[in-house]
């Protein structure tokens, strides 16, 4: 366990220092740039997707659609859609920034009213969710802007070599 947590610890750091770095060099504008590590952002320096004309969506979007429907799926819906347990994603992320949206994921979240209970367990010591909280922030955001349909991308960019060594640092391999 104390590995586990050692390594969720880590990403949470590597996540955080990666945004700060690519939002203080100015890197990404409104129509998404790539950095060395074939992930986009926007103008803003947060991580964003990329759709090609042909449909071709980048490497983070594709890998953010597999993760999400692996973990995300059985409480917020297929595609970010929202079910009778949670909200839809694709909504939150409308008033959600990116450090909101890590914070909720990485420590969960609790809102109790009179009329309900909503619980969002925590996933930061689940490797299959935090190795991962780029893709799904990214996979969402496209999904918010209605950038990509419903249903698994068709075409993607290929995965870049850093994509590559993040994952195998991450789940330490």
């Amino acid at each position: 366990m104390r590995t586990v947590f050692g390594a969720g610890m880590l990403l949470a750091v590597v996540f955080i220092a990666g945004y700060a770095a690519a939002a203080a060099d100015g890197s990404g504008d409104p129509a998404a740039v790539k950095s060395e590590d074939g992930k986009y952002y926007d103008k803003d320096g947060t991580p964003t997707y990329k759709v090609g004309g042909d449909g071709t969506v980048d490497w983070y979007t594709y890998s953010g659609f597999r993760r999400y429907h692996s973990d995300c799926h059985t409480c917020h819906g297929p595609d970010a859609e929202g079910s009778s347990f949670a909200p839809a994603l694709k909504d939150s992320l409308k008033r959600l920034s990116f450090a909101d949206f890590l914070e909720v994921v990485v420590n969960g979240r609790k809102n109790v009213n009179t009329g309900s209970e909503n619980v969002m367990p925590s996933f930061g010591l689940n490797p299959n969710v935090s190795c991962y909280m780029d893709d799904i922030f990214i996979y969402t955001r496209a999904r918010t802007n209605d950038a990509v349909p419903r249903g698994r991308p068709m075409k993607h960019e290929d995965k870049s070599d850093a994509a590559t060594q993040a994952e195998k640092t991450c789940i330490g391999q």
